[in-house]
């Protein structure tokens, strides 16, 4: 287990799926997600499958230290070994639990695993523009902004802005 503050890293486990395929189909948790088709317990048993046996992904889930609850998840994906450079994301799937500083924690502690633990020397996401809260985190955790798609993803009827961000490994202000 990987240790925060607020939260602990840990691997996914089999019976954590049923809470990934709630949240997933929860539209208020999604809002701000790439996904938009529901989801069901044989598509996350098959993500599931998936990602153990992929080396350009790694995935956790977010426990709180408090009471030992599985509120979310996060990870790496597209990790370039060559370039020392992975893709992060992360969800709070559960709402009560929102507003904790639960998300600042598990991201600062996924960066620094990403850095101290899998030598990655660039870790870089994607936001819509419109998610402020999770814009304010990133920056928290000591990302930048770095660019903007435009019009990039339709949701909810219309085009949104994509927002780029990274920290590097050797960032003066990071978290």
């Amino acid at each position: 287990m990987i240790q925060g503050e607020k939260v602990r890293l840990r691997a996914i486990e089999r019976e954590d799926l049923p809470r990934y395929v709630r949240w997933l189909n929860d539209p208020e948790v999604m809002r701000y997600f790439g996904i938009y088709r529901p989801s069901n317990l044989e598509d996350e048993e098959a993500w599931y499958a998936s990602q153990r046996a992929d080396d350009s992904s790694m995935n956790f889930a977010i426990e709180t230290l408090e009471d030992s609850q599985h509120v979310g998840g996060c990870g790496f994906s597209h990790i370039d070994w060559r370039n020392r450079s992975a893709e992060c994301g992360i969800l709070i799937g559960e709402r009560s639990r929102w507003g904790q500083g639960l998300g600042t924690d598990a991201m600062r502690t996924l960066v620094r695993y990403g850095f101290q633990q899998l030598n990655l020397h660039r870790i870089y996401l994607r936001v819509f523009e419109e998610n402020q809260r999770a814009i304010h985190i990133y920056e928290k955790a000591g990302f930048q902004i770095e660019g903007r798609w435009r019009d990039a993803e339709f949701r909810h009827g219309r085009y949104h802005d994509i927002i780029w961000m990274s920290i590097l490994s050797d960032s003066p202000d990071r978290a």
